[in-house]
């Protein structure tokens, strides 16, 4: 049991919100499967981020710590049978609009490209500068978790980040029921015709400076959309069942076992996946609709792209943990 939580004289960095514990319906029985089925979950409070973490801030990681994310390494062969020799270099996945669709591959719109990595978002001769405020994006669940441990603190738990981005309330989106109420954007997503053509101005297609909208009920930016958002728990492919009775519901539960997270379509490649969750600025209503707090996705925890970032978490001390 969890002692009580003094957010007053408690030490927290800077930047994180208090979310109070409670219990609230997760996922959802209306859009993917694997947001089903929709099921009571409790939750103890915690601290979290009130934005994803910054490039600003993830460099004052890398200088304190001299980490090098795994889009910065030569993939070692082992891990990926089969793979071209020409292909085993050091970058990262980045969306590159195709000038038009052929079928449903969806890999015509990305591309893996030599270079690119948390300080060249776009490959070799792209830079951060001017995004320092952007989320941090080319960065594989290691370099999260390794930022969360250099920092003090942990990636949340699926339905931690959930419980935090509906901030009490079942509402379809974060912000209410209306994607774009009054036709006002919400958050950053996609904005034209996916993945061809985007509307927005020169320069503003991809990430977003963190707090560019209105945070949720409890003072979070960016929970949807901007970039998705890197989970501790494994991938399920469904959530479970519902408990039959009111004493059971689960308290903070975890993602299944990491030999049941692996992508059956690669039998080859043994790469747990993790859970992402809030959807990124490349999700729209005629692709994409995982701009909900519901929504979740698979990822490998070895993949960076240029579209996926993480916030971290602080929980109270377990009793007994202070002697």
């Amino acid at each position: 049991m969890a002692l009580a939580f003094d957010e007053a004289t408690d030490t927290v960095p800077d930047g994180m919100r208090w979310i109070p514990g409670g219990t609230f319906i997760m996922g959802s029985d209306h859009h993917y499967p694997e947001e089903a089925p929709a099921h009571p979950v409790k939750v103890d409070g915690f601290w979290i981020d009130e934005t994803p973490v910054t490039n600003r801030k993830f460099m004052e990681f890398v200088q304190a710590t001299g980490h090098v994310t795994a889009a910065e390494k030569i993939p070692d062969e082992k891990d990926y049978p089969g793979a071209l020799p020409e292909m085993l270099r050091a970058g990262s996945l980045v969306f590159m609009p195709p000038k038009t669709i052929n079928g449903n591959d969806l890999t015509q719109w990305w591309t893996f490209k030599f270079g690119a990595n948390w300080r060249r978002p776009l490959g070799s001769i792209s830079d951060i500068r001017g995004k320092l405020d952007h989320p941090v994006v080319h960065v594989a669940w290691p370099d999260a978790k390794a930022f969360a441990d250099w920092a003090g603190l942990e990636l949340a738990t699926e339905a931690e980040w959930e419980f935090a981005a509906r901030a009490g309330s079942d509402a379809e989106y974060a912000w209410g029921d209306e994607f774009m109420p009054g036709g006002r954007p919400m958050a950053n997503t996609w904005q034209g015709v996916f993945p061809i053509r985007s509307t927005k101005a020169k320069g503003k297609e991809r990430t977003s400076p963190v707090r560019s909208f209105p945070p949720n009920g409890f003072g979070l930016c960016d929970m949807i959309g901007n970039v998705w958002e890197w989970t501790a728990d494994y991938w399920t492919t469904r959530h479970p069942e519902p408990a039959k009775h009111s004493c059971c519901i689960p308290s903070n539960p975890r993602g299944g076992a990491a030999n049941d997270s692996y992508d059956p379509r690669q039998p080859d490649i043994r790469i747990a996946r993790r859970v992402l969750k809030g959807g990124s600025h490349l999700c729209t209503p005629d692709y994409c609709r995982r701009y909900r707090p519901a929504a979740r996705h698979a990822e490998p925890e070895d993949t960076s792209t240029s579209h996926v970032g993480f916030r971290c978490v602080k929980r109270p001390p377990l009793s007994g943990e202070h002697g």
